[in-house]
């Protein structure tokens, strides 16, 4: 887990180095800011962080800072109790949505389970044509429809088709849309509310999809679609081509909401599980000795 999450931060680790290019036992709180700034770190935050360290310390009192950040339960297998259980996943074009989608199907797949996927991203046909690819590559059945079609019959479509043959998981896919889209928003409530027309309590979990190449400025895209719908959980996308790493802490801190996954790269297998101690020693083994 360590060599893949070393990969993953990469860049946020070679930022690191530019500010602290060598390793000690204990550093200074000034340092120890200067890091976590570079790792784009929120300011309000890091300010947090040093209130409660001395002038200097070691990696021990570092890691108990940092992990306080991540006090919520964030137990995936735990969650799933619903059958089928519906994921609604959404999040703002570009964000590596639809392909997370894909991942998230493949996972299930290794654990045995069985998937379909809804194409309720009615609102461009390269959307629909996108996961249809990867429905037919991964050997998932789809239910899609043409574009300009109301997507909350997709949703409707969708869930009726995966009680009927008793399918493990729905991962439904959703337009990508800026929280600043009214339409597109007042939409997204009625595919929830449709979802539940189909089955009792479904969706059963909203998923954001954040890109993490925007570090800190997500964390409004995410309060936003929070209030609109209520996000259940987070996944964070394209952490190996950043290296604003650091922006982890910051989202798990104003959110307050489980970060299941963290996604690696293009192929459907390149998703780990999200695991905050994993992820505080990757960043503390490039300060400390």
């Amino acid at each position: 887990m360590f060599n893949i999450l070393k990969k993953v931060f990469k860049k946020t680790n070679d930022a690191i180095h530019q500010v602290a290019p060598t390793k000690k036992k204990k550093i200074s709180k000034e340092e120890f800011e200067e890091i976590l700034l570079e790792a784009d770190v929120h300011y309000e935050l890091v300010e947090k962080f040093l209130e409660d360290l001395p002038s200097t310390f070691d990696r021990a009192q570092a890691y108990n800072a940092l992990i306080s950040v991540f006090q919520y339960k964030a137990d995936w297998k735990t969650d799933v109790v619903a059958k089928p259980f519906v994921d609604m996943i959404i999040g703002v074009n570009g964000a590596g949505k639809t392909t997370t989608i894909a991942k998230l199907a493949r996972y299930h797949q290794k654990n045995g389970k069985s998937v379909i996927l809804g194409a309720a991203d009615t609102f461009r046909a390269a959307a629909i044509e996108q996961l249809t690819r990867w429905a037919n590559r991964l050997n998932i059945p789809i239910i899609s429809t043409q574009q300009g079609h109301d997507p909350s019959a997709v949703v409707f479509d969708t869930i009726a088709s995966a009680l009927a043959k008793k399918v493990d998981h729905v991962l439904i896919d959703t337009a990508g849309r800026l929280h600043t889209q009214t339409n597109l928003g007042e939409e997204l409530k009625k595919m929830v509310r449709t979802a539940h027309k189909a089955m009792p309590d479904a969706p059963h979990r909203k998923m954001l999809i954040l890109d993490g190449t925007q570090g800190s400025s997500s964390i409004n895209q995410a309060k936003i679609f929070n209030e609109m719908v209520g996000i259940d959980g987070i996944i964070i996308t394209k952490l190996d081509g950043t290296a604003k790493g650091g922006s982890v802490l910051s989202i798990a801190h104003e959110l307050q909401m489980p970060i299941y996954f963290i996604g690696t790269g293009e192929q459907p297998d390149d998703l780990i599980p999200f695991k905050a101690n994993d992820y505080v020693n990757t960043i503390l083994n490039e300060i400390f000795i």
